[in-house]
């Protein structure tokens, strides 16, 4: 028997219960579709929650309130029609798990891979997704990071517009599809996550004002649309309703977690904080399995991630934005927009390496504000970091991707310190095996709202200069256009042709999972300092397993004469040895040098856009 707080249908023991909150509203019924049946009246409660059951055996239902509608279930489970056809009655139980033994996950050694079902396969759906699930647990990924699934209006969406949060997006399967996905990645030992969007609703096919206008703020916005309403008169329903969210994609989907989209625009000025709670929710839900909360936000405000005793919302990690901005600029030189704060220098790198943001309150001047937070203290884990992901490949003129516009040998090095480095790593769908395809911003809308769409995706890359003027501005791409979103699909045929690519993703993360030292993430053995202007190093200390060098050349070929930085000095009595380079030419390099003669005791070279380990060897 679902418990008293569930929200919208569910069939159990032979009826079909239903349960909505309209707290304005006299009278509530329930309309079925391709059915005899009389509405079923609903009866109130105290705190606004219309509740009923019936025996009858119906599947398609929507609400009649006030007499008007009727509409779609704000709670529905599944839309088989879209956002504005029936709602579909769904067995919670019916579902047959074979992931008894799965535990859940926690973030210390795990590797994130964000994926877009839509255009992760040529068929874009949960089923084709769930055959690829091998192919990244061989490669090393451990958690996967599913882009919104929340039903939203049209053929393809990035998952953002979400108008109904409990229905999974039908164009991606029926309403086990997604169960299916993640019992198969459990059963190959692989952790799956939703990103999940509680800041805004998107514009078409959200009904929820049918039932409240409480349910969104009169004294927030955001920059997508109303915020929702947290923290005035009548609140406690679109808590519930944010709650009632987690505790179902956890609960009834055995989710291991949730990504939070864009948290600075969840506005909450009660306390406990909603972000708190949802942490609190998730943990509770998912029971006795573990699960992460992971937080985007764009002021990267870390004391999110602190402890609730410490002043905290007890978040799990955090995106690093910082750590992709400076590697962006490292990469490709550019300075434009929100970029023009990184210098995409060594010292950057070394400030992500020992201290995670690189704003923690200074000056911010693209935004002429402070930026960030102090928050000592932080596991290395909490923080993720990555080269590419869909916002940031997104938001390119076309959606390009970084590898096609960087030195391989630059971006190999950068992927090093991503892959190897002590904070947990993120790959891009498609990234490993260097994808061609773009991934450029598409969403399916009828015509006035797509033609809104469009000019609301104009203005926002107009922000770069290099997108601002007029004729550029005309070849943005529709985000209504097919081609946008086919164009967005992998080639997986670039698996094989890609090779280079691939072995060397490959054994990075292998490294990172084997290696005794790195894979620890272990800051007080780590150190790190800048050679020069674009060269740097990260030493791990290990008496044990001897010691680590990472050392890391972004320009072109450095001579140390001398090699003063005391990082490089081997272990006493010892020497260094190389155990990988990211110029082999296995992965498209131009061949191994080792940057040091005398096995450590003589003159540093290092190659141009490089990045080798060193291993601790006998003297």
């Amino acid at each position: 028997m679902p418990a008293p707080s569930f929200l919208g249908a569910v069939r159990a023991h032979g009826e079909t219960l239903f349960r909505v909150w309209a707290p304005q509203a006299r009278a509530v019924e329930v309309v079925f579709e391709e059915s005899q049946e009389s509405p079923l009246q609903l009866q109130r409660d105290p705190e606004g929650y219309f509740t009923g059951a019936t025996s009858a055996r119906v599947s398609l239902y929507k609400y009649r309130v006030d007499g008007t509608g009727p509409w779609p279930d704000p709670c529905s489970r599944f839309q088989p029609q879209g956002v504005h056809g029936p709602s579909l009655i769904a067995d919670p139980t019916a579902f047959k798990w074979s992931d008894s033994q799965w535990r859940g996950v926690r973030l210390p050694g795990q590797v994130i891979y964000e994926l877009h079902i839509g255009t992760f396969t040529p068929e874009g759906t949960f089923d084709a997704a769930a055959e690829k699930l091998r192919y990244l647990r061989e490669l090393g990924i451990t958690l996967i990071e599913v882009m919104p699934v929340a039903e939203c209006p049209g053929r393809w969406n990035w998952g953002y517009d979400g108008v109904q949060l409990f229905a999974p997006y039908h164009v991606y399967g029926d309403h086990e599809a997604l169960k299916r996905f993640v019992d198969r990645a459990h059963a190959i030992g692989l952790a799956v996550i939703l990103d999940v969007v509680y800041n805004h609703l998107g514009p078409d096919g959200n009904y929820l004002k049918c039932f409240s206008p409480h349910y969104f703020s009169t004294r927030h916005h955001t920059e997508w649309g109303e915020a929702l309403n947290l923290d005035a008169d009548f609140a406690q329903g679109t808590r519930d309703f944010v709650l009632g969210n987690v505790r179902y994609w956890i609960s009834e989907f055995h989710l291991d977690g949730l990504r939070l989209d864009a948290t600075q625009s969840i506005f909450d000025d009660s306390r406990p904080h909603i972000l708190q709670e949802i942490a609190q929710t998730a943990r509770a839900a998912a029971e006795p399995r573990s699960c992460v909360v992971i937080s985007e936000n764009e002021p990267q405000h870390a004391q999110q991630l602190l402890p609730v005793e410490r002043g905290g919302y007890g978040l799990d990690a955090m995106w690093n934005d910082d750590f992709h901005h400076a590697a962006k600029v490292a990469l490709t030189g550019t300075r434009d927009g929100y970029f023009s704060d990184y210098t995409g220098r060594a010292q950057e790198f070394v400030a992500c390496v020992r201290r995670g943001f690189l704003y923690q309150g200074q000056c911010y001047p693209w935004q002429k504000k402070a930026r960030g937070q102090p928050a000592p203290g932080l596991p290395p884990w909490s923080l993720v970091v990555f080269l590419q992901n869909h916002d940031q490949v997104g938001n390119t003129f076309v959606g390009d991707r970084v590898h096609d516009n960087a030195a391989p040998g630059r971006y190999r090095a950068l992927m090093a310190l991503t892959l190897l480095g002590p904070q947990t790593p993120m790959l891009f769908m498609g990234q490993e095996f260097a994808a061609s395809a773009r991934f450029m911003f598409f969403a399916d809308h009828h015509e006035e709202l797509a033609a809104l769409v469009h000019k609301g995706r104009r203005e926002f890359l107009s922000q770069f200069r290099a997108y601002a003027d007029e004729a550029t501005q005309l070849l943005v791409p529709a985000p209504h256009e097919e081609a946008t979103f086919e164009g967005s699909k992998l080639d997986w045929d670039e698996v094989q042709h890609h090779a280079e690519a691939l072995a060397f993703h490959r054994d990075l993360l292998q490294l990172r999972a084997c290696d005794p030292v790195i894979s620890h993430q272990d800051l007080a053995k780590l150190d790190a300092a800048t050679l020069s202007e674009h060269a740097f190093v990260l030493r791990w200390f290990d008496d044990e397993h001897g010691d680590r060098l990472l050392v890391i050349n972004l320009d072109q070929e450095l001579p140390l004469v001398p090699p003063s930085e005391p990082l490089l000095a081997p272990p006493f009595g010892a020497t260094w040895q190389l155990l990988w380079s990211s110029e082999d030419p296995h992965y498209g390099g131009h061949g191994v040098t080792l940057p040091v003669a005398d096995s450590g005791h003589g003159d540093w070279r290092l190659p141009a856009q490089s990045a080798v380990l060193l291993v601790e060897g006998q003297g």
